[in-house]
């Protein structure tokens, strides 16, 4: 007779309103001609002997009282069951009508910022067009130091502008035009790009690359994502250190992984990484000037070819990232690794 209850409560949740009334009538009807049809003797009475003394089944009002307090029993627990069930759908569908009312101006917003931004990489082209013809050896060497100092900013607010337009546009497309590429070419690439950045702190570079290894998806936007890595590196790494690239497959997937000797990210602070804008405590007091941008590029670059990002980093010691990408088996077969040092 009680489980009675856990069925309505099923019921409530899952049926609508009326449905869920309309169990709980057909309970209390079964339930009633059961008392019915024993009381009569046209069905036999089974007695739980040694748990219940008295088996009252014949008794009429008695019969009749339990017959009462199971019938209120199962319309309450139907009631507050379904009272629940209805906020509680209620609530999921005011959290959709929410959650896409966000979507959709955090849509607007990253709109208005890439035509913002769009403006200002304009504006700031003009700027270091007219400052770059201003650069003489005739100027007066106080208008000379202004002119060059204005001339740096300049060119790191274009860098500053591009790589928020270039999130911005990550973020608003959503999705990739899908192409198999070379991963060990792509890094081989960024490698070749970031070498006299490497080269001038100086610091070692090592880098230990498969011979073939492919996956889907532009392999610009991937290349980007790894020189971001490889800046961020030298950045944070102290001169005389050393940066590592590696490109392996693993079972269905190809691994990047780039290592630095450098700061690390305190632990605390870890959670935050692939935040936009968010730049770590330590790496605010070793670099003054910094965005915040590149790691928040390098993961939606990531996660729109379909991989994964994770790291590792001890305070002191270095970071290790760990890119993660899906194998695309149409253009080759892994070959065997070589290593090659700078």
């Amino acid at each position: 007779m009680f489980f009675f209850s856990f069925h309505m409560i099923i019921a409530s949740v899952l049926l609508s309103v009326w449905e869920s009334y309309l169990q709980a009538t057909l309970a209390v009807l079964l339930f009633g001609l059961l008392l019915l049809l024993e009381s009569t003797g046209l069905l036999p009475h089974h007695c739980l002997k040694g748990f219940i003394k008295y088996c009252r089944y014949e008794e009429g009002p008695y019969l009749g009282g339990v017959f009462v307090a199971f019938a209120i029993t199962i319309y309450l627990v139907v009631y507050m069951a379904g009272y629940v069930a209805v906020r509680l759908k209620r609530a999921e569908e005011a959290q959709k009508v929410a959650n896409e009312q966000l979507r959709e101006k955090d849509r607007i917003k990253d709109e208005y910022v890439a035509h913002l931004t769009h403006d200002i990489k304009g504006h700031l082209a003009a700027i270091q067009s007219c400052l770059s013809v201003a650069i003489t050896d005739s100027l007066p060497p106080l208008a000379a130091e202004f002119v060059h100092r204005a001339y740096g900013r300049a060119q790191k607010l274009t860098a500053f502008v591009r790589m928020l337009l270039r999130l911005t546009r990550l973020k608003l497309d959503g999705r990739l035009e899908m192409e198999v590429f070379s991963v060990p070419e792509a890094v081989r690439e960024a490698v070749e790009a970031v070498r006299p950045t490497v080269e001038q702190k100086p610091l070692r570079l090592d880098c230990s690359l498969i011979q073939e290894a492919t996956a889907s998806g532009p392999a610009g936007s991937f290349k980007e994502a790894i020189v971001n890595l490889l800046l961020n590196a030298v950045k944070y790494t102290p001169a005389h250190g050393t940066i590592s690239v590696r490109v392996e497959t693993q079972a269905d997937s190809v691994v990047v992984e780039v290592s630095d000797t450098g700061i690390g990210v305190p632990q605390d602070e870890q959670p935050r990484i692939f935040e936009e804008f968010y730049r770590a405590s330590n790496a605010r007091q070793m670099e003054h000037e910094g965005d915040g941008l590149g790691l928040s590029l390098v993961k939606r670059a990531v996660d729109l070819h379909g991989g994964t990002i994770d790291f590792s980093s001890e305070l002191g010691r270095g970071t290790t990232f760990r890119i993660v990408l899906p194998v695309a088996l149409s253009k080759g077969v892994p070959g065997p690794a070589g290593t090659a040092s700078a």
